[in-house]
This record gives structure tokens, sequence and C-alpha cells, in this order.
């Protein structure tokens, strides 16, 4: 069933038992870091109660029904009505609520509600992927509720979540949590050289700095992210030791000037990169396995000038920051501010 998956062995055996069992449960909560396949193992249960043609309790990936259930077309992220709705793939029993914007609309929760009450049209189950689920507001949560308490027979609801305190524990409490692990790097690196043919520097720089997020490896840009990381180093080097506040928030206003909140959010990633490169440096007699190894000279210099707790701070800051993303702050009053933190 999850042959093509790569990582978190131990749950693709627990997920062939209860498939064996009969006991994949009604409401499940999939939990860990953005990108490691949390919602591809969920599709491949999906597709598991839609296929035609079940090989040892696992979908054959090959007939009709598995590959519509894999086709997914989303609305223009602008489209409000459209998120309104369960999003359905090609196949009328395998359904996704996406967040529009920051939150997950309750419209959509009511409409999930709707068809979960459904008998399946094709398939033995019908399957919902509430992605992002850690998106829902509080009416979303509250809709919600009576779905998972009374779920029918044949409908499986699965929430896919990177910050599950963020749920409701009432949610948490009505749900099987399964909690997915990072992928290794040298996993990743291979996937990444061997079949996305990438060359083995950005293989190896992209499994190191995506954290054991396949996906933010394969969708990253190596240049970018090296460019991104030299630009967020000097930064480092100035406030360290030149403390030039103009240059400071000329950076801020660069770092603002990204295409997307994504992308905004990932320049915050690489800036925690570089911090924790320096933290190894410092508290490492070997120096550890550090990602931006091609600024190692410059990373040296950092860690043998800034103390422990400075790093401590600056790490905890860019987490607030990224924490706070979620809700709709000014991103250039955002970093202007924490900059001038850093430097303080």
């Amino acid at each position: 069933m999850f042959d093509e998956l790569l990582g978190n062995e131990q749950l693709k055996e627990t997920f062939v038992r209860l498939t064996k069992s009969g006991r994949i449960p009604h409401s499940a909560l999939f939990v860990g870091r953005s990108g490691i396949g949390k919602k591809l193992f969920a599709l491949e249960i999906a597709k598991y109660f839609a296929c035609k043609t079940p090989v040892e309790f696992a979908s054959c990936g090959n007939c009709t029904s598995c590959i519509r259930g894999s086709n997914f077309i989303y609305p223009r992220f602008d489209d409000k009505d459209s998120h309104k709705k369960v999003i359905f793939s090609e196949h009328p029993d395998i359904g996704t609520v996406i967040p529009y914007r920051n939150n997950i609309l309750v419209d959509s929760i009511r409409d999930l509600e709707k068809e979960a009450n459904y008998r399946p049209y094709e398939a033995n189950a019908r399957c919902f992927i509430i992605d992002d689920a850690d998106r829902l507001n509080d009416a979303a949560s509250n809709a919600l509720l009576k779905t998972l308490e009374e779920p029918a027979g044949t409908t499986y609801i699965f929430l896919i979540a990177s910050n599950p305190n963020s749920l409701l524990p009432t949610i948490r409490s009505r749900c099987q949590m399964f909690r997915f692990s990072p992928l290794q790097p040298e996993m990743i690196e291979e996937l990444l050289f061997e079949k996305m043919e990438r060359s083995s520097e950005d293989a190896k720089f992209l499994s190191k700095i995506s954290n054991g997020s396949i996906g933010g490896a394969v969708n990253a840009d190596a240049d970018w992210l090296s460019r991104r990381a030299e630009f967020l180093l000097s930064l480092l080097e100035n406030i360290t030791f030149n403390r030039d506040f103009l240059t400071i928030l000329q950076t801020a206003e660069e770092l603002n000037d990204v295409k997307d909140k994504d992308q905004y959010e990932l320049s915050l990633k690489v800036l925690q990169t570089i911090i924790h490169d320096i933290l190894l440096l410092k508290t490492s007699k070997e120096g550890g396995e550090i990602v931006n190894d091609h600024f190692s000279d410059r990373l040296e210099i950092l860690a043998a000038k800034v103390d422990i707790l400075t790093l401590a701070r600056w790490q905890s800051e860019v987490d607030l920051l990224r924490k706070n993303l979620r809700f709709n702050l000014n991103r250039k009053i955002a970093a202007d501010a924490l900059f001038l933190k850093m430097a303080g």
C-alpha cells in the first residue's frame, strides 16, 4: 500500500495491520512537521477503499479508481466560494478540505458534514482529508465535532496537522492520533539525486536544509536558498560586528519583498538553520553536521564571537514570529521588530 512512500516504516506496518483487521479508525489525526508525507498516507488509505482490484489489502495503484482518486483540481487561492465546499478528486468518494488564506472556512466543514452522511457512490467507503487541520477556527472546529462524534459507518475522516496543540482538545480526544517522523537526510538526498536528477551538491544541501521534509526538498530552489542563506548570514554578521541599524532595516525591507508569505516564512527557516549551524560549531568538538557548510569559515567566525544565550534568544525570537504568521500581521513591521530585537 505504501511502497512508493518514503520513511515511517513502523506506521506503514501499523496501517497494514489495521487494514487487514478492518480496524482503520473512522476519525484519525496525522501529526508531524509539514512535507513528510502525512497527506499521502491518508490518500493511500482512501484509495484502498476505492480500489477495484486491491492486492493483499492494498490499493493496486493502477486501476481507474486509484488513478482518479489521486487527481485533484484545486481552486485558485483567492476563490473563496470554492473553498466553502469539499474539493473532490476525480473519484466521487475521495475529497479534501483546504484552508482559505489562513483559516479553514466553517462552510467547508458544514459541507463535509453533509457529504459524510451520504453512502459511497462507487467505493467501499467515503474518505475525507482535512489538510492543515490546525487552521480550523473555533466555528469550524465546533462544526466538525458532531461529525467526529457520530461518524457514519462508511465514512473516514483524516485530519492532517503540523501543530496538533492548535486543535481543540475535544477534537483531539475524538481522533486516534498517529505521529509521523521526519525523513532521514540520506533518504531525501538519494531521492533527489537518483529520481529528481538534482546535482549531488544540490541534493546534499537540500536534504539537510529541508529538516526532514521531503515535500520541502522536492519543491525547493537550491540556488535561491543558497543566495538567501548568504543574504541572512550577512545580516547576522552586521548585527554581531557592525550594528548598522540602517542596513538592518534595509534587510528587513528586502525580506518583505519576497513573492508571498510562504517564501517569507522559508527565509525565516533559512535564518534558523544558520543560527543552528553557529550553535553546533560552538558546542560540538567536531562541529556537527552543519547545513550551510559552504559558508563554514564565516560561520566559525560568528561562533567564536556570539555566546550561547544570544543564539538561543535569536532562535526563540524567530520561532515566535513564525508562529505569529498564521495571523494577519504586518510582515514588514514584524521583520523590523525581529531584527532590531536580535541586534539589541
